[in-house]
């Protein structure tokens, strides 16, 4: 993940999946103080911590993926303008929604807000402070922009000479201890934990699944990464695509009406893998849109 200055863009995505899958298990999160040391911004780590700290496994939590050096959580940050990707009417239809819920029926539930979070969080390093995370049965819901996050493996897309601000890490792993690849697997960032808000605290921690939607698309994928403790609104290249958003690194990403829906207690088992995601999110929604 990474800051964007005046905007914290922490780069990422890669081809979102569209059939049924499944995401990986909770991995492990990384020390904080190799995240500081990285970038220069310490963020409290926490049992599934926010962007900036590698949010660490719930106790008693079996977490089959390894950490790897945390990477810092500020990083110079570009200057963009996000804009959205032209969609063909056979991706519209597609990408509606990855399984029998539909982007309407999930976002039908998040129409009004229970305040969870003690107070609001900025989508850029100087913007106000104005998204709050929301608390639902058997999920938390934002609202907010999409940032990308394109760290972790290097691939064609996501590495440092597409990306200046590039980080070979990523606060959670595959279960072969590998960093996680932005540009194919659909994961997101969420804040480190503060008084503000504790991830870990509401169920969220690394591998927890989660619906992320804009306008009629349904992307499942997992928490995969953590940033800042006061910014929201984060996801990767493959995320973005998936969602039909422009996924470049530096000038990717939507500046607002991406809802981010995550499943209490979740986990796609390992954390890489987008099937589990997938499956385990589409029950999920089905339920999240029967309870609530």
């Amino acid at each position: 993940m990474r800051v964007r200055v005046p905007t914290l863009t922490l780069a990422a995505a890669g081809v979102a999946l569209i059939a049924p899958a499944t995401l990986p298990g909770a991995a492990a999160a990384l020390p904080p103080e190799a995240r500081t040391a990285a970038h220069g911004e310490g963020i409290g780590a926490d049992p599934g911590a926010g962007r900036g700290a590698g949010p660490a496994p719930a106790a008693g939590r079996d977490v089959p993926a390894v950490a790897r050096p945390e990477r810092g959580a500020t990083t110079p940050s570009r200057g963009r303008t996000a804009t959205a990707r032209p969609r063909t009417a056979a991706g519209t239809a597609q990408d509606r929604a990855e399984g029998a819920v539909t982007a309407a029926d999930l976002l039908a539930k998040v129409g009004t807000c229970a305040e969870i979070s003690s107070g609001r969080y900025r989508t850029d390093a100087n913007s106000p402070a104005t998204v709050p995370v929301c608390g639902a049965q058997g999920a938390v819901f934002w609202k907010a922009d999409l940032d990308i996050d394109c760290d972790g493996q290097a691939t064609v897309h996501c590495n440092g000479q597409a990306d200046p601000l590039y980080s070979p890490s990523t606060a959670y792993v595959q279960s072969d201890g590998q960093p996680l690849n932005a540009e194919t697997l659909p994961y997101i960032v969420v804040p480190a934990a503060s008084s503000r808000w504790s991830p870990g605290a509401s169920g969220v921690r690394g591998g927890s699944v989660a619906a992320v939607v804009y306008q009629d698309r349904v992307q499942y994928a997992v928490v995969g990464d953590t940033g800042p403790s006061d910014l929201i609104g984060e996801a990767s290249y493959a995320t973005a695509r998936g969602l039909g958003i422009s996924s470049g690194p530096s000038d990717g990403g939507v500046p607002s009406g991406v809802t981010y829906i995550v499943f209490k207690d979740s986990v796609a088992d390992p954390i890489e893998d987008h099937q589990a995601a997938v499956s385990t999110g589409e029950r999920l929604a089905r339920q999240f849109v029967a309870d609530n």
